[in-house]
């Protein structure tokens, strides 16, 4: 009898996904490497809820949002799935999907996921961009505390983003369709 030997892929997703890391910090597969946040600032949380509030009471498709929902992306070599926690994940309310997701949901309905700089800004300035890209999520908006700016990336291709938009903080955001709406960024600051 013959055993597959597993590749360090396979360990590592395994290794990853038997995590039990201690309430209220967050474990990611990234890029192949294990990144585990600590719990969010209070600025922090006050941007995502600016964005998340505002979004889910004026766009254009009603909107459902999760500030914790685990997504399985693709990875930049394709060798195996990335599994990100987006600080804001945006799925239209007709679709009804975390309802029965369970805790890593792939995202081919997701309509935007929302990012805000924490301790490893690298990380969502690059590799998330790049993993949401090639998993064809539609919008990715970027809030950079550290350079006080904001990005939204559209118009996803191969593993980047065609199109973006900056703009510092108190520079109103255009959000095409299905949100179609302008997103106040003053109290980002």
């Amino acid at each position: 009898m013959t055993h597959e030997i597993p590749t360090q892929e396979d360990v590592l997703l395994d290794g990853f996904l038997a995590l039990d890391t201690p309430l209220g910090f967050r474990a990611e597969l990234i890029d192949g490497e294990i990144v585990v946040t600590p719990p969010a600032s209070g600025n922090h949380e006050r941007i995502v809820s600016a964005v998340s509030r505002q979004i889910t009471g004026a766009s254009d498709t009603e909107m459902e949002f999760s500030g914790g929902k685990g997504l399985e992306v693709v990875s930049r070599g394709a060798l195996q799935s990335n599994h990100v926690i987006p600080d804001g994940t945006f799925i239209p309310l007709e679709l009804d999907l975390f309802l029965d997701a369970g805790t890593w949901m792939p995202c081919d309905a997701v309509a935007l996921v929302l990012e805000v700089t924490s301790h490893r800004a690298d990380i969502d300035r690059e590799a998330k961009r790049r993993a949401y890209a090639a998993s064809g999520i539609p919008l990715y908006l970027l809030v950079d505390r550290e350079r006080g700016s904001w990005a939204l990336f559209s118009a996803p291709e191969g593993d980047d983003y065609k199109e973006s938009h900056t703009g510092p903080f108190g520079k109103e955001i255009e959000l095409p369709a299905p949100f179609s709406m302008t997103l106040e960024t003053t109290r980002f600051v």
